[in-house]
This record gives C-alpha cells, sequence and structure tokens, in this order.
C-alpha cells in the first residue's frame, strides 16, 4: 500500500503487523487461559490427617511380668488409610528420624473406626518390652515419630507424634 509517488515496499505495513501481534496475543491468551481453567478443575491430593496420636509406656512389673509401649493415632484420607509406620526414639539419643527413614520402621495396626463412608482408621503399635529390656532403655522424654500412608500413595509424616516418659 503505497502513496501514488513512492515506491512499493516490501516492508510489511506497520497496521499489519500490530493486528498480527494482537491476533497472536489474544491466541496465547486463550490458550493460557484454558490451561489455567483445566488445572484449576482438577482437585488437588491431600495427605492423610494423623490426629489424637498418643502414646504409654508401662514398666515391666517387679515379679517379671512384661511391661509395653503402646501408641495409638486416628488417621484418614479420602481414599482411605493403607498402613501406618511407627518409631520410638530417646529424646537424648537426638536421633530425630526422617519421613525416608520411617518407611522401614515397624507397622501398626489400623482398624476402619466408622464405615467406608469415613476413611478413618484407628491405629495402634504395641511393643512388648522384658525385665531385661527395660534395664537397657534410656530414661526420660522419648518420642514416637510417625508416617500414614494413604490408599492413593499420599504420605503424611510426624517427626513427634506422640511424646512419653521411661521410668524404672
Amino acid at each position: 500500500m503505497s502513496k501514488p509517488g513512492n515506491k512499493p515496499s516490501n516492508r510489511p505495513s506497520r497496521k499489519r503487523i500490530v493486528v498480527s501481534s494482537l491476533v497472536g496475543a489474544v491466541v496465547v491468551g486463550g490458550i493460557t487461559a484454558g490451561g489455567i481453567a483445566m488445572a484449576s478443575d482438577s482437585t488437588p491430593k491431600k495427605a492423610p490427617a494423623l490426629k489424637n496420636g498418643s502414646a504409654r509406656y508401662t514398666a515391666p512389673s517387679p515379679d517379671g511380668g512384661a511391661g509395653s509401649l503402646t501408641f495409638t493415632a486416628d488417621v484418614s484420607d479420602d481414599s482411605g488409610v493403607r498402613g501406618l509406620k511407627v518409631l520410638a526414639w530417646p529424646a537424648s539419643s537426638k536421633l530425630d528420624p526422617t519421613e525416608a527413614e520411617l518407611r522401614k520402621a515397624e507397622s501398626a495396626t489400623c482398624k476402619d473406626t466408622a464405615g467406608a463412608k469415613d476413611k478413618t482408621s484407628r491405629c495402634t503399635y504395641t511393643l512388648k518390652v522384658t525385665k531385661e529390656e527395660a534395664a537397657d532403655l534410656a530414661q526420660g522424654t522419648w518420642y514416637v515419630s510417625a508416617r500414614a500412608t494413604a490408599k492413593d500413595g499420599d504420605t503424611k509424616f510426624a517427626p513427634r507424634a506422640a511424646t512419653f516418659e521411661v521410668t524404672r
């Protein structure tokens, strides 16, 4: 589109460049908005909930009867509960286990509490403690670390799910 008397130019006009840029921006914006809308439709996964964790240590009796450590917690997830791993450790050890280390810890026994709709399980871990074992335990504060796993694979790590005291 050249004016009379001017040589035709091979360069595109400014109007065409601006219009092409605007169309490109609208197309890219539409794709981006569509992607955001699709991403917002998917429900984010939630980690399992670990609640009401409590631990109790009972020393062995003087007549030789075994003592015990019992840890109980309520675990829930919208997909259901696969399991709970538990590790008890003395605060004086400064152990502070990680979630990865708890993958190989001992398992609690989990049972549904209110049927399929609730998706909550009461998980209990019990360890018998002999008089000889109790003699080797560090006295004082102990922690229980726990790692809950849902049926959909999500996990929740509680580095200090409960605290208890070991006394003689």
